[in-house]
């Protein structure tokens, strides 16, 4: 899918991103006239958008092409390193921070445990003093960092760039991060969920003809959902949209911290995963450690996950109740949004992905809820290191250079 242009004079920023995008999605390059018939403007104003963005930078020409008689004409490729963005993931566990490049590539990465302190100005000078190492060690032109982006557990206040009261982050209540982070590293910020971001990464980096209706299942710390329908994400009124855990998949299952029985973000995390298997002799006591601390928790899950994939019938039992217990929560929103794709996700997915996706697509199917006139693909997310940190990135670049029509309608007010 790719967005069209228009020819009217007052849209000259909108026909810019849209070039652009279509560049950005032909790494093997295009020449002017077939960027004119991909966005439908025309061939003086592809001219025009291609010579700015060739003195910006962000793009430049590679040799020429021949197509039929005439001149050879020039191929012009996305320039890379023409922009970056940085992207911080924070999640309860760690902070991941990502230094992307125009065209997706993550340049530099890097982690830290996750600040506990609750002096929100000691959380900033460190979140800072993180991203500008990162910027120095890349050796990248700090004036080509377009912005940072940071991704983090919901409810945020999008539109005041706050923190509101993130599950398992007491002393992140209320932080006004993105105006203080703003103020700290003199670049823009844009704050968005977790969840949103890792949609943002998927669509950022979709191939053309890909899948654009699909749920992402983020599986870190706490299990979220993120939405995209028609190739938009889906955010809600106030940009908290999928929260999902709550949905429940065990009427007898054990209490949520919200009173309910069951709740699909309960029961499949890792931390409960851990627990059950300590009650079930799968792992001892010793070996789980502190549940409270996720470091522990982290180290114990790993240690599930490779018990389950040496075929430990116990730790593959816990993990296929848990594939059913998700695929309850997948018809949910199969029924009720009728997507065809389910993407999956986050920090502690890899591990235990081959046993869930042996039994999950089947449990899918073969749930009496399921209302569906078409298949169901389930897969896995390709981007590397975090994709919600590499989301938060994108964030910066999709806000900078995706084409959005409703920039039409605020041009024209």
């Amino acid at each position: 899918m790719h967005r069209t242009g228009t020819n009217l004079p007052a849209v000259g920023e909108y026909n810019q991103t849209v070039v652009l995008d279509a560049i950005r999605r032909r790494p093997e390059g295009i020449t002017r006239s077939e960027l004119a018939a991909l966005t439908a403007l025309s061939g003086m104003t592809v001219t025009k958008v291609c010579r700015r963005l060739l003195a910006a930078g962000l793009v430049d020409e590679h040799g020429t092409r021949t197509s039929g008689p005439g001149k050879p004409a020039a191929v012009i490729k996305l320039n890379p390193s023409g922009g970056f963005a940085v992207g911080v993931h924070i999640d309860p566990a760690a902070v991941t921070y990502v230094l992307v490049d125009l065209s997706g590539t993550v340049r530099d990465h890097s982690r830290t445990g996750t600040p506990v302190t609750g002096d929100p100005s000691a959380v900033i000078e460190e979140m800072a003093n993180a991203i500008e190492a990162l910027i120095a060690g890349s050796a990248v032109d700090r004036s080509r960092i377009i912005g940072i982006g940071i991704a983090s557990p919901g409810p945020v206040d999008v539109g005041d760039g706050v923190l509101l009261n993130p599950p398992m982050m007491p002393n992140w209540r209320q932080v006004p991060l993105r105006r203080a982070l703003a103020e700290a590293t003199g670049l823009p910020v844009l704050l968005e969920k977790d969840t949103t971001a890792a949609v943002v990464a998927e669509l950022w980096f979709a191939a053309p003809g890909s899948s654009r209706d699909f749920a992402f299942m983020y599986y870190g710390t706490g299990l979220g959902t993120g939405l995209s329908v028609s190739g938009e994400v889906v955010r809600g009124i106030s940009s908290n949209a999928g929260d999902a855990g709550h949905i429940t998949v065990d009427p007898a299952g054990p209490v949520c911290h919200c009173g309910r029985r069951g709740c699909v973000g309960y029961v499949t995390v890792p931390r409960a995963l851990v627990e059950r298997a300590v009650l079930d002799g799968v792992l001892l006591a010793d070996e789980a450690g502190d549940l409270d601390d996720m470091v522990a928790v982290d180290a114990a899950f790993t240690r599930l996950a490779a018990l389950a994939a040496t075929g430990d019938a116990g730790a593959r039992a816990i993990l296929t109740t848990a594939a059913r217990s998700l695929a309850r929560a997948i018809v949910l929103l199969v029924n009720l949004l009728d997507i065809d794709e389910v993407v999956f996700g986050g920090p502690f997915w890899a591990r235990v992905s081959p046993v869930i996706l042996d039994a999950l697509p089947e449990a899918v199917r073969e749930d009496p809820a399921l209302v569906r006139p078409h298949p169901i693909r389930f897969s896995q997310s390709a981007i590397p290191v975090d994709v919600a940190a590499v989301g938060a990135a994108t964030l910066v670049l999709d806000n900078t250079f995706s084409p959005r029509p409703s920039a039409l309608l605020l041009a024209a007010e």
